[in-house]
């Protein structure tokens, strides 16, 4: 679903130079083929090179520090990439989450309650499962959180490389259903994720995102008009609030979130009139996609997936752990299961429907589909058992054969559904 209009998919990425090249790259990383490519080219090379003979020089690079230690953020570049890197990505799900609310599908109630629900079971399912198979670990279960997340970029890859025939409905479905779980697993990341929290430099973070958000509305024009303004005047403003965000000790991921939700969607009349051209979240959109897409989360892959495996004894080691099987069973099959089954009991207690075009064995391969945590997922691990410990090698195992297994599955069965359609469209075509 492409919302960003003509006269902007023609706008530079960096500056006001509209040079050729830099046009053409925002454009190819943007689309969701290639940011999907890009993020599963980083994890793989993660994986070789931690498994290669030059293993240490990865987890060195991985684990090297810099920052200033007086602000609290001499940290690994592991670390800046899942806490600064990936806050790009949630500042983009914040902006997808503003426009759903405000102008789009959670807008009207009788539209989002069937995928809202979906996500909501897409959730506890998954969470209950790994529960169950870890419930005799004090240790293990606190990743209960890892299975209940969808990557958006990698599952929205997939339907676009596999289902370009395949009814709208089932990618808005999609879609829908993946903003309101990136939304659960803020809410997780923010309340379950933080023990000690301080609360000084969590009321200083207020004033930088009120002058951000005042600033947002009210000059919207002027920064949808000049790229500069954007970044001499909001982006510090961003960096500071995600400064203090960090030191409260809720994780800095949430700061992006907050300043996405912040940017306006819809253009007022004080600002030319409710027609009178994109908001600025569209705007922002736009510039700060192939960044997110081509690199702020294939940079956080690269660090976060690369785990020592230790050959085929290590590999089927690694299986056998709670967590593993506890993960892989929670994607592949809990969160299916949670999707269609809550799908299904919506539309049977509420009276809703779904779309006419969509069909049960379509919203099953969507539904598999769910089951590509990775992104998210990833972030979830390290924040449950720490970056590089026995439990996060496990999960992060298990969530690349999870990832892998579910993105298969949902291939097997939405390939012939795509074929399917090809022939419909086909014979009815004029």
């Amino acid at each position: 679903m492409n919302l960003i209009p003509a006269s902007l998919r023609n706008s530079s990425l960096f500056s006001p130079d509209r040079s050729v090249e830099s046009t053409r790259l925002g454009e190819i990383l943007r689309k969701e083929t290639v940011g999907g490519m890009v993020l599963v080219v980083a994890a793989l090379v993660a994986v070789v090179w931690a498994n290669s003979p030059v293993a240490d020089s990865y987890f060195a690079l991985r684990d090297f520090t810099i920052g200033p230690e007086a602000l609290h953020l001499h940290l690994s570049l592991g670390q800046w990439a899942s806490d600064g890197l990936l806050a790009i990505f949630f500042f983009l799900v914040g902006l997808e989450l503003k426009r759903e609310l405000v102008a789009g599908q959670l807008r009207h109630v009788s539209k989002a309650i069937v995928p809202v629900a979906a996500a909501v079971g897409g959730v506890v399912v998954p969470a209950l499962i790994f529960a169950a198979i870890n419930v005799g670990s004090p240790g293990s279960i606190r990743g209960w959180a890892i299975p209940t997340a969808t990557d958006i970029a990698f599952a929205v890859a997939v339907l676009a490389i596999v289902g370009s025939k395949l009814p709208s409905a089932l990618r808005i479905f999609l879609l829908t259903l993946a903003v309101v779980d990136d939304l659960i697993a803020i809410v997780i990341i923010a309340f379950v994720y933080t023990s000690d929290i301080q609360i000084a430099p969590l009321l200083l973070a207020i004033i930088p995102l009120g002058i951000y958000t005042v600033l947002a509305q009210r000059f919207r024009p002027l920064f949808g008009r000049h790229q500069s303004a954007a970044w001499l005047i909001l982006l510090p403003l961003g960096l500071v609030m995600w400064g203090l965000i960090h030191a409260s000790g809720i994780h800095a991921t949430v700061a992006g979130v907050l300043l996405g939700f912040a940017i306006p969607v819809i253009r007022s009349k004080a600002s030319g009139g409710p027609a009178a051209g994109p908001g600025l979240s569209e705007i922002f959109e736009h510039r700060f996609r192939p960044i997110s897409s081509g690199i702020a989360v294939p940079v956080f892959a690269f660090f976060s997936a690369g785990v020592a495996i230790g050959g085929t004894d290590g590999f089927t080691t690694a299986l056998s752990s709670p967590v593993t099987i506890g993960i892989i069973a929670a994607l592949v099959l809990g969160k299916p299961i949670g999707i269609l089954a809550t799908t299904w009991l919506t539309t049977r207690l509420t009276g809703a429907s779904l779309d006419p075009s969509v069909r049960w064995i379509d919203l099953t391969g969507v539904a598999l589909l769910g089951g590509i945590g990775f992104t998210v997922s990833l972030l979830v691990a390290e924040l449950s058992f720490g970056l590089g410990s026995e439990y996060d090698d496990d999960a992060k195992v298990a969530i690349l054969v999870a990832s892998v297994l579910a993105a298969g599955l949902a291939t097997a069965i939405l390939r012939p559904r795509n074929r399917h359609y090809k022939q419909i469209n086909a014979e009815t075509a004029p």
